[in-house]
């Protein structure tokens, strides 16, 4: 790639970062780059006058690995930056016997397929621009019994501990954090809105239970990335007032399935964080 640098990322690269989320109108804000930065690693590349035109992460979970922030300055899409820094994730990842998993967008997903991603299961993002009212919040999942339930679940649910992610976030907006024997949900402050996921439940009733708990007790601009095997729960967020912003797919590369129990998911983390 003539008159530009790959590399490694790092926190001396976050004003990048952050300008490839500006420039994709992603929701990802400084803290988020830093969480995926400490919990994975990455690779950009560079141009020779300093700006970083495209990034790729990976964030390991034991057995398995996120791919993360495939993303492109607009102006210097279609030179196969993205597909590049793929190719070096995928590598890395078959050198540590770790499966590739992620989250795709309709654009992205044609280019994963050609890489080998299959489709496993979809879900949708939704937006909220007003209507939720602000109560008291309720107490979180604070206790170390409850966090112990919290953890178990997850680890089903996904397939792996992602215990420092979660307690990330529920110090990201811990107003939004509930847990009941039932379920768990938690949330973050985004770049553009607050990013409610993820929500796990044994059932759904549960889930738009504790996602009721959630949304009282903060207030919009709000996403929520919903799954498609919930349609009540999808029912239950149109009532509320929120609207159908763009579909994802999870897809996993040399495997038969993602990992995990994805009946006990209904909102994800976000498609950077699985």
């Amino acid at each position: 790639m003539t008159g530009s640098i790959e590399h490694p990322l790092g926190e001396q690269h976050l004003a990048g970062c952050l300008a490839l989320s500006r420039a994709a109108n992603w929701n990802q804000n400084e803290a988020d780059w830093r969480l995926m930065l400490a919990t994975g690693h990455g690779w950009g590349i560079t141009l020779l006058d300093g700006t970083l035109a495209a990034s790729t992460l990976v964030l390991p979970y034991q057995t398995f690995a996120w791919i993360s922030m495939v993303l492109v300055l607009p102006e210097h899409r279609r030179k196969g930056y993205a597909t590049h820094l793929l190719r070096v994730a995928l590598a890395d990842l078959r050198n540590r016997a770790l499966t590739p998993i992620l989250d795709a967008t309709p654009a992205g997903r044609e280019v994963y397929r050609q890489e080998g991603f299959r489709d496993t299961w979809t879900f949708k993002r939704f937006q909220l621009e007003k209507g939720v009212r602000t109560l008291f919040p309720e107490k979180g999942p604070d206790s170390a019994l409850a966090w112990e339930k919290v953890l178990r679940l997850d680890r089903e649910a996904f397939g792996a501990s992602r215990e420092p992610l979660l307690r990330n976030l529920a110090t990201r907006l811990p107003r939004a954090a509930f847990f009941t024997e039932d379920g768990f949900v938690l949330g973050r402050e985004g770049r553009e809105a607050l990013q409610v996921g993820p929500l796990v439940a044994r059932h759904e009733d549960a889930a738009i239970g504790l996602l009721s708990q959630a949304l009282r007790a903060i207030a919009p601009p709000l996403y929520v990335d919903a799954v498609d095997h919930a349609p009540r729960l999808q029912q239950w967020l149109t009532k509320q007032g929120f609207v159908f912003q763009r579909p994802f797919t999870r897809m996993v590369h040399g495997a038969g399935r993602a990992p995990g129990n994805e009946r006990l998911v209904y909102l994800v983390a976000g498609p950077e964080l699985g």
